[in-house]
């Protein structure tokens, strides 16, 4: 039987109608840590929790598996007796638990199920439908909901709400614990190291990804100090000023074995949009053309009327009498000075004539 998302499955007695709401259910094989074989058990998601029966209509489940404890989850490429099956490895702090779904399409959706509920958020790596990451946006909301209702003096923070203070390393990605292990999965070559926001939303988390026969992921809590700066919190906490400081001291611990996780993204080589067709409203995407926009030829300088001006700036009036009317410096060297200073011919006529009629005047007078 396939898996199916459900609003909510309640029974008619017994502990089931006492179960959290179930987001999502079906049949999956088991292995614990413990046990050595699996077992087929009617599993459902109902709050933070996984709840198994022994078939899908009995109201007492048979065991129950808190997902507080989470680490992480990944796929298991193991072949399986049955070729459509598809395997997950669900990790634990107690332990490794081992699911078989039917088929990949199963396992993808249990993935982006558990993905929200442990992290409420919806999970951006996983290939689902349209209509299938809208499912599990309803549940974030439901269980925020859920936990706010059964915690009313605390709302369930965000993994993203941290405050970040100082300058942020270029390591630092806005992810959650689980879309950090699926970067430095997929990015090996990146570096193997990657700052994050805590899960409570007060703190933040280092995730670092090392090869043992496999991935093997780890997170360390940082938190910020009241008298300022942060600290590592292990078992013997690592004090450091700045955040950078924080990465500096995990590569340093380690010999260099971790590195900062630098993704370089890509960008867009060319522009491009989208139209539709006017005939069948058909939407295609056109590439705008590469080639440099043809420049606009300068306009010659205008030639001045005015024999003073060699720019067409200069022929304003009120630039001229800024000029003749501005302090000229007194060297005599200074070729404005002598440009003012010296009379023109024509100046030098009309002196010559006002002098002879002042003294004709005069002679006149005597």
């Amino acid at each position: 039987m396939a898996a199916a998302p459900v609003r909510q499955r309640c029974g008619s007695g017994g502990p089931r109608s006492q179960l959290p709401p179930c987001y999502f259910e079906g049949y999956l094989e088991k292995r614990g840590p413990k046990e050595k074989a699996s077992r087929r058990l009617w599993t459902c998601l109902c709050g933070n929790s996984l709840y198994f029966f022994n078939n899908a209509k009995d109201a007492h489940y048979v065991e129950k598996l808190d997902l507080s404890g989470f680490v992480s989850l990944k796929d298991d490429s193991s072949r399986d007796r049955n070729l459509e099956a598809a395997r997950l490895i669900l990790r634990m702090k107690d332990g490794e638990t081992k699911f078989t779904a039917p088929n990949l399409e199963a396992r993808e959706l249990w993935k982006g199920f558990l993905y929200s509920v442990i992290d409420l958020n919806v999970p951006s790596s996983l290939t689902l439908l349209p209509g299938q990451f809208q499912m599990l946006k309803e549940v974030v909301e439901k269980e925020r909901t859920r936990r706010r209702t059964r915690n009313p003096g605390r709302a369930p923070p965000s993994p993203l709400s941290v405050p970040l203070v100082g300058e942020i390393p270029p390591c630092f990605r806005p992810v959650s614990r689980t879309e950090a292990e699926v970067l430095l999965e997929r990015h090996p070559d990146c570096g193997n190291m990657l700052l994050r926001p805590g899960r409570d939303g007060c703190s933040l988390a280092v995730t670092t990804r090392q090869d043992l026969n496999g991935s093997v992921f780890r997170h360390y809590r940082v938190t910020q100090r009241d008298q300022g700066g942060y600290v590592i919190d292990v078992e013997n906490p690592i004090p450091c000023a700045t955040l950078h400081d924080v990465i500096d001291a995990l590569v340093e611990k380690t010999a260099g074995t971790l590195q900062p996780f630098l993704l370089e993204e890509p960008y867009e080589e060319n522009i491009t949009y989208v139209s539709a067709n006017d005939e069948n409203g058909e939407k295609i995407l056109h590439t705008a053309p590469s080639s440099p926009l043809p420049r606009v030829p300068a306009l010659p300088p205008k030639q001045g009327t005015d024999r003073w001006c060699t720019s067409p700036l200069s022929r304003s009036p009120a630039a001229d009498r800024r000029i003749l009317t501005s302090p000229v410096p007194a060297s005599p060297t200074n070729p404005m000075r002598r440009l003012i200073l010296s009379p023109s011919p024509l100046t030098q006529t009309l002196n010559e004539e006002l002098k002879l009629t002042l003294e004709k005047r005069k002679t006149s007078q005597d």
